[in-house]
């Protein structure tokens, strides 16, 4: 939410060589095009089934080059689910003045989540997972690159502060990853709409904190039904997704797996807060669709809100989707020209703004866990942040020179960072190698 604010920032773009697109990969949904296909879809795995106008970026070059080309996800996570989960009020009567008025109060819905496994290791338990929730507009590939170092469990890469070759120790292959498009965003499906319901205007995605955590804890749910057997879980989330995080961790710990952390990337209650009577302004001025992928992806790269381009060419194809040539265009205006439009119509989130923000501070410090805040610059805590950093509450990392996007922007750092702080607080292993009693 905050990403606009964050363009007066002047951040380090990596020098990046051209890559080569890949191929496209077979096995999609027949209305996506042969561009949109090579961005979303990795090494796909079978599926799970259990209980408006065009603005033309004017860069160097031709956006269209294959500098900025689509890359695939391939190589970032090991596998592609389609996960179902019964979620409630999906739907949000826009008629309504109340943003929790439901059209529709429960049903199935298809989450696309995409995972690396742990390492089985029966001496250290069933491993961690590292669970991400992306930020409001953005999806599960906002976290590929990080993913991948992650999984690799180093930090390889020049140009992220220095960083070289650290990060080596038990991390190195134990720790497995979760992504999942949030309800509304990327290819997660939401049942069909009550027909009953009003039709003065068609109905938007209720994306109430209550409804994006309790999703959260569903699919977890779902996919470690059994405690016993479950992986210990670290929770990550960026901006929205830190919100996410943290009202839900209490309950995950609770309910599903044990928290061995949870880390909120570049959000703060207050700073958002302050933020958020300017934010439909920012929001209007994005373009309202773009010419191709690669348009896309040039936009974002140039206006900074993504600062690394191989990153940008992975996770930017899932925010946008082909225009729908049927619609109408809106009385007396431009009808959408390009062929390519938001999948997230971000203003008509504004209902839930404050209520994701709102309490963030005390929830983040109530965590029943080890707590880490990864920000994007040092002016950003709010008092109740900033006396619980003087308490010795929670752990405070900072990386002045990055954008809102930090994991984006610094992967390989990020990754690091994620891997130490785990490491400090992992306790799976305590009783490695002491025999209970009556074993021999």
């Amino acid at each position: 939410m905050q990403r606009d604010l964050l363009k007066s920032r002047l951040s380090r773009l990596p020098n990046l060589p051209p890559l080569d697109p890949p191929a496209a990969s077979e096995g999609h949904d027949e209305d996506d095009s042969d561009e949109e296909r090579d961005a979303f879809d990795l090494v796909t795995a079978p599926a799970v089934r259990r209980p408006g106008t065009r603005r033309r970026i004017g860069a160097p070059g031709s956006s269209s080059s294959t500098q900025y080309a689509p890359l695939s996800a391939e190589g970032t996570f090991s596998s592609a689910l389609e996960v179902s989960v019964r979620v409630s009020s999906p739907w949000a009567d826009a008629s309504s003045s109340s943003s929790s008025s439901s059209s529709a109060r429960e049903g199935d819905a298809t989450f696309r989540t995409y995972y690396t496994a742990p390492r089985a290791d029966d001496e250290a338990g069933n491993g961690t997972v590292f669970v991400c929730v992306h930020g409001a507009g953005y999806s599960a590939l906002s976290f590929a690159e990080l993913a991948r170092a992650l999984a690799r469990g180093e930090s390889d890469a020049e140009g992220e502060g220095g960083a070289r070759g650290r990060g080596k120790g038990k991390g190195r292959g134990r720790v497995g990853v979760l992504a999942y498009d949030a309800r509304g965003h990327g290819r997660t499906r939401l049942p069909d709409p009550d027909p009953a319901a009003s039709t003065a205007s068609p109905p938007v995605v209720d994306m109430s904190l209550e409804n994006l955590s309790a999703d959260l804890v569903s699919l977890l749910k779902t996919l470690f039904p059994e405690r016993e057997r479950a992986p210990a879980l670290v929770l990550v989330g960026h901006s929205m997704g830190g919100a996410v995080v943290a009202d839900a961790c209490n309950r995950i710990q609770a309910q599903v797996a044990d928290v061995t952390g949870v880390a909120v990337i570049d959000v703060v209650e207050g700073t958002a807060l302050d933020a958020l009577p300017n934010m439909a302004a920012l929001i209007a001025g994005h373009p309202k669709s773009f010419d191709s992928q690669a348009d896309a992806i040039a936009w974002h790269v140039h206006s900074r809100t993504i600062n690394n381009l191989a990153s940008a060419r992975i996770s930017v194809p899932p925010l946008i989707r082909p225009a729908d040539r049927h619609a109408a265009g809106p009385p007396g205006g431009e009808s959408e020209e390009g062929p390519y439009v938001w999948r997230v119509a971000l203003e008509e989130t504004e209902p839930y703004w404050r209520g994701w923000f709102t309490g963030l501070s005390q929830k983040f410090l109530g965590c029943k866990t080890a707590k880490l805040l990864l920000l994007a610059g040092t002016d950003r805590l709010d008092k109740e942040l900033l006396i619980g950093q003087m308490q010795g509450r929670y752990q405070l990392e900072v990386y002045p020179d990055v954008g809102h996007n930090v994991h984006e922007d610094a992967p390989a750092r990020t990754a690091e960072t994620l891997l130490n702080f785990w490491e400090r607080n992992d306790r799976t292993d305590v009783l490695r190698g002491v025999k209970k009693v009556g074993e021999r």
